[in-house]
């Protein structure tokens, strides 16, 4: 049995605690059983980032007409593309590793950790197979991975799940995406401006569900455009025909006791790769957590308290695992919030409020804050205003499709924003930190001097027009 001060299990964001515990003279163990630098990473927002860049730079080339320039690509090497960019995570990956081995404070121990207690874990598979480790304190960063839902026939056909996905050397010919989240979404832009078909099969109403309405429906409407877009449909059976995939989905009726509809003709679609973008399981289910008095809530996520301790004393969790908001920003956060609450004298509750979220698709969508039908939910009185890019002289310029969304108490407190357009995922930025770090209040944007004519003042208008007030159970002008 090896001993330790602290333990991790999950070397994305919890490698930011194992470093202050490091800074402090604590002896660290870190337990990673895949690469390291966690899922974003590896398998997530660094590899699909940089991928997407690549389609919105052959998106601009593309659109080039539209500004009377005539241009044509010549040629795009795609496995170049897709090689470069895993050659330098892989690069990033192996330099986490060597600064590990190399630290005289760290051990890292490669293979998966189980508990045994509490407090002990054990690794198996790996380079350091059987080794037991304890730690007086254990933190629990062990992530999420694709999940995969019991679709008949899913267990007999090959399909991709992002982690695969972000590694094909050539697009396929035709697409089949079940899901209809940002994955989804980013993923399709990614393989569509490269020449794929995309057909895209989701259950609820509109793709993109987690974003405020109006958000989603316009950013459906702009895929249904460029793609086949079946909403509201859940897919039921898939088989192989050859060296095709063949899916059958339903049409799906979401909310109360919703489900598939019953005698309704349901949809048949055949590509040549299958992509199943249907969210992300945690990774509890490997961990044993039997052994310890950790608890876990209907979904398997860990639980904690507001401090981010878990049911067992000095076992504390962070990220994905903890199913919060599956977001390597608010992984981070929660980060700097464990190295307070366990180092710090005074523990403070984790903060989530003004958590961002962004989806580098094209258009890109980011928000901020609650959605309409949040406050609806809520009974809230609120008001809402809405601008369009195309309205402001930059946006004109671009050409540019899309708007900005402000919702707002009646005293003035900025209660969401909602953004689909170009840049929407720098746009928000200043609405963070107005509500994070100014006075909250539509004042912080409005009066702030923009920058003119460049691409902000979308928001500063949004935030500036006449606001029309909703909830409450009523509706009118004010």
């Amino acid at each position: 049995m090896r001993e330790f001060d602290f333990l991790v299990i999950g070397s994305g964001s919890g490698l930011d605690v194992a470093n202050v515990a490091a800074n402090r003279g604590q002896s660290v163990a870190v337990v990673e059983k895949g690469p390291l630098g966690g899922t974003c990473l590896n398998r997530g927002c660094i590899p699909s980032k940089h991928l997407l860049y690549h389609a919105d730079v052959l998106e601009t080339i593309e659109r080039a007409d539209e500004f009377h320039i005539d241009a044509t690509v010549d040629g795009v090497d795609f496995a170049d593309i897709v090689r470069e960019v895993n050659e330098e995570v892989e690069a990033d990956s192996e330099s986490i590793r060597s600064g590990l081995r190399s630290s005289s404070r760290h051990e890292l121990f490669e293979g998966e950790g189980r508990f045994v207690d509490d407090r002990t874990v054990e690794v198996s598979g790996g380079e350091d197979d059987g080794a037991r480790l304890r730690a007086d304190t254990v933190l629990i960063a062990a992530g999420t991975r694709p999940s995969v839902p019991p679709i008949d026939g899913i267990d007999d056909v090959d399909y991709l799940t992002s982690t695969e996905a972000l590694q094909l050397e050539t697009p396929p010919e035709h697409l089949v995406i079940v899901g209809g989240g940002y994955i989804a979404a980013e993923l399709g832009h990614f393989f569509g401006a490269f020449g794929s078909e995309v057909t895209i099969v989701g259950r609820r109403p509109n793709l993109l569900p987690e974003a405020d309405e109006e958000v989603a429906e316009a950013f459906t409407d702009r895929y249904a455009e460029r793609f086949t877009v079946h909403t509201g449909h859940a897919a039921t059976a898939v088989r192989a025909e050859g060296e095709s995939v063949t899916v059958e989905a339903r049409p799906y009726e979401y909310g109360g006791e919703g489900g598939i509809v019953d005698g309704a003709d349901s949809v048949t679609v055949t590509g040549d790769e299958l992509l199943v973008a249907a969210g992300r399981v945690p990774n509890t289910d490997a961990l044993n957590l039997d052994a310890t008095g950790v608890e876990t809530d209907a979904a398997g996520f860990v639980e904690t308290d507001e401090y981010l301790e878990t049911t067992a004393d000095d076992v504390w969790a962070l990220g994905d695992i903890v199913g919060e908001y599956l977001l390597k920003h608010s992984a981070n956060h929660e980060a700097r919030a464990v190295a307070r609450n366990v180092f710090g004298d005074e523990p403070e509750p984790v903060d989530y409020s003004a958590m961002p979220f962004a989806v580098f698709a094209s258009p890109e969508v980011a928000g901020v804050g609650a959605s309409e039908s949040d406050l609806r939910a809520a009974e809230r009185e609120y008001a809402t205003n809405t601008y369009r890019y195309g309205d402001t002289a930059r946006g004109d310029a671009m050409k540019a499709e899309g708007f900005v969304k402000v919702l707002i108490d009646l005293e003035g407190e900025i209660l969401g924003c909602h953004i689909v357009g170009p840049e929407a995922s720098s746009l928000i930025q200043e609405v963070v930190v107005a509500m994070k770090s100014g006075s909250g209040t539509v004042r912080d944007v409005r009066e702030a001097v923009h920058i003119h004519p460049a691409l902000p003042e979308v928001v500063q208008r949004a935030f500036s027009g006449q606001f029309t007030r909703g909830g409450g159970g009523h509706q009118h002008h004010h």
